[in-house]
């Protein structure tokens, strides 16, 4: 049987012995346990409802093949039904159930008290699928409802606690330790996923007689706990309470500071009435009924802190240590607060009489290293002297002072560089679907403006020791969610504008191309129509900001008329590229992709096409020879197929002179011939465009090595 603070209490790699399998009286699945006794089993309440007597209790992690049946029923004085209250929280649903015959002790599993929050888990179940048992992991996020029952997050989709499952131990993957019992889960209508476990709290508050197999200092020290006489009216502080109770439902504020001298008895009764309140196990429904009395606003909710320290003659490596046991860092041979730094965990912590304790300074710098990694500390203090002041400038002031200087330096980020980014984006291109960011950026110059003037106020005298002035300061959480708002939408919209910028560059180069082209074709001959596409594109290009939207369907109508023109009295060709102008068609049609076309018709008049490309069956291009049945292109031979995109006569046959693109590539667009073989005598293709080591090209692109 695992102790406290002992090793693990399970292995990773093993099913676990105090893992027990509940079935009803018609042989279905009902549930998951937890052997804690040879003759307790803990399991949910619902687990018990669902199925008739009798029960049995399956081991399916006992030794040998075998899986051990034991008949079980409910134990007496030992059911809590799940109960809603008001607002739909639930609370309770958690039974103790006894075996008919019991199991072996080293079986057996004790509950073990552990902070819980973000803390790796892995539990034990049953689901239908995998009714020998499975493990779920998951990661424990924190307290929901009034019952102090902890959210998990599963550790994947397919590991969300299903039927089969309520009433298996959640095993902390730390540690090994069984911290709590899977009670439900569910997903949402936004299709969110959640399980959800009753800490070890919750059960033994549920259950006094567990108290005994529960390992694990309670989370409050005893002086801190209510007494008979903190039930007396006249002993609440409502104004204090209500301040501790806004802090132990997480009101926002990472730090709490708050001084109660000795003799207070309304301030001490408040106090320890706040902290047994907010703790799972001492929040008993007689302490959460008389107090439901008390006025609005002055009751915590359960698990509103997960230490309770009483630091009056103790020292710093005291307190750490106990924080250490708490978050379950058992490794005594390392200093508490290294452990804890390494650790880096995170908790609500609250430290009664800090000036009272044999360092007090030790223990702020220990506070101020949870306060760095994230946790929430309510301090109290037993006077207002020199401690006080330390404490308010080392973790109060003064890490407020350099959050909210991070804070002006992100909203100066926002407002200067990255909203001149914006401008200038807004200067370039029209924005296409997104949404106006002028009041984003109004809100951020206006957050930033409060928080220099409440810089300037705290620092008065210009040295930096003034005197903060009375009353609440900006809210410097609510500024971080703007400042976080703000420039990821600033961001985006900068993004999206470089964008439209991207496209309408794209746009640009495609308009110059297509009016090289068309220029080309035209040999020297006008069309005005054409030419009024042109410049309507080209205007919508030039304009600033640009309409990217209307550029393109400019640029669209332009080169549509242009493939139109090229593609003769057919369909238009692809690419742009058309049957006219060098390229062979058949029947009168516009090449696809330039391929030439076949039965001996040129694109242009029916004959073959311009400059020396010619179409099929002996119907030449230019002077009168043809391409097809050995005629080449000219003064040259092949195999009767035109080029497009440097594909020549064939057969290492060239366009003239007989100087071939090698294997059949001649030079068009770019692409030279294989093996050093050029067009026209090896010099650069036509237009006066030439390429290296006797490759053709054509557009002014050099070609190389049959590329």
């Amino acid at each position: 049987m695992a102790a406290g603070g002992g090793g693990p209490a399970v292995s990773p790699m093993t099913t676990p012995s105090w893992a027990v399998r509940i079935r009803g009286a018609d042989g279905e699945i009902a549930g998951a346990g937890i052997l804690l006794t040879p003759q307790w089993v803990l399991t949910c309440a619902h687990v018990v409802d669902r199925t008739a007597d009798p029960m049995t209790a399956e081991f399916v992690g006992a030794a040998g093949h075998g899986v051990p049946a034991v008949p079980v029923g409910l134990e007496r004085d030992a059911y809590v039904p799940e109960t809603l209250d008001a607002d739909g929280d639930p609370s309770g649903d958690v039974a103790l159930l006894r075996l008919e015959r019991p199991r072996p002790v080293e079986e057996t599993v004790r509950l073990h008290r552990l902070s819980a929050p973000n803390r790796e888990v892995r539990m034990y179940g049953f689901p239908y699928e995998h009714n020998g048992g499975i493990w779920f992991r998951a990661t424990a996020v924190g307290v929901c409802g009034r019952d102090g029952q902890v959210q998990l997050i599963p550790a994947s989709p397919g590991e969300l606690a299903s039927p089969g499952c309520s009433g298996a131990g959640v095993a902390d993957s730390d540690t090994g330790e069984v911290i709590g019992m899977v009670l439900s889960g569910q997903e949402d209508r936004h299709g969110n996923r959640f399980s959800f476990m009753s800490p070890v709290e919750t059960i033994v508050r549920h259950l006094p007689r567990l108290d005994p197999v529960t390992t694990g200092p309670s989370a409050v020290d005893p002086q801190l706990r209510s007494t008979a006489d903190d039930i007396l009216p006249e002993l609440l502080d409502r104004p204090f309470a209500q301040r501790l109770a806004a802090w132990l439902r997480d009101d926002g504020s990472q730090v709490k500071i708050s001084v109660v001298r000795h003799g207070d008895a309304a301030r001490e009764a408040t106090l320890r009435r706040a902290i047994t309140l907010a703790d799972r196990e001492l929040r008993t429904p007689v302490s959460v009924d008389r107090a439901s009395a008390d006025p609005p606003g002055t009751v915590p909710q359960a698990g509103g802190h997960d230490l309770a320290v009483y630091a009056q003659g103790r020292t710093s490596a005291g307190i750490a240590e106990r924080i250490a046991e708490r978050l379950g860092l058992p490794h005594p041979k390392e200093a508490p607060l290294d452990r804890i730094r390494a650790a880096r965990a995170v908790l609500n912590l609250v430290v009664v009489g800090v000036d009272e304790a044999v360092d007090p300074l030790g223990v702020l710098d220990l506070l101020d290293v949870l306060r760095a990694d994230g946790s929430r500390l309510l301090l109290v203090l037993r006077t207002a002297g020199d401690c006080h002041r330390r404490a308010r400038e080392q973790l109060l002031t003064g890490p407020e002072r350099g959050r909210r200087a991070r804070l002006v330096e992100r909203l100066k980020e926002i407002t200067g560089p990255l909203a001149a980014d914006l401008r200038e984006r807004l200067a370039a291109v029209v924005p296409q679907g997104m949404r106006p960011l002028d009041s984003d950026l109004v809100a951020a110059h206006a957050a930033l403006a409060d928080l220099l003037r409440a810089a300037g106020a705290a620092d008065h005298d210009g040295e930096g020791h003034g005197a903060a002035v009375p009353g609440p300061g900006p809210d410097l959480a609510r500024y971080e969610r703007l400042a976080d708002r703000v420039g990821g939408r600033l961001t985006a919209g900068v993004a999206a504008l470089d964008r439209l910028r991207d496209r309408r560059d794209e746009l640009a180069g495609r308009l110059r191309s297509y009016q090289v082209m068309h220029q080309y074709s035209l040999r020297g001959e006008e069309d005005p129509a054409v030419d009024g596409l042109y410049l309507r594109a080209h205007t919508l290009l030039r304009a600033r900001p640009c309409d990217v939207r209307a550029a393109e369907a400019a640029v669209d109508a332009y080169t549509r008329r242009v493939d139109d023109h090229a593609g003769g009295t057919g369909p238009h060709a692809r690419d742009g590229y058309g049957a006219g102008d060098a390229l062979g068609a058949g029947d009168g049609y516009g090449a696809r992709d330039g391929h030439a076309g076949g039965d001996g018709r040129g694109a242009r008049d029916g004959h073959g096409a311009r400059d020396g490309y010619g179409s099929g069956d002996g119907h030449g291009a230019r002077d009168g020879y043809g391409s097809g049945d050995g005629h080449g292109a000219r003064d040259g031979s092949g195999d009767g197929y035109g080029a497009r995109d440097g594909h020549a006569g064939g057969d290492g046959h060239g366009p003239r002179d007989g100087r071939a693109g090698g294997d059949g590539r001649g030079a068009r667009d770019g692409y030279a011939g294989g093996g050093g073989r050029g067009a026209w005598e090896g010099h650069g293709a036509r237009d006066g465009y030439g390429s290296g080591d006797g490759y053709g090209a054509r557009d002014g692109y050099r070609g190389g090595d049959a590329s």
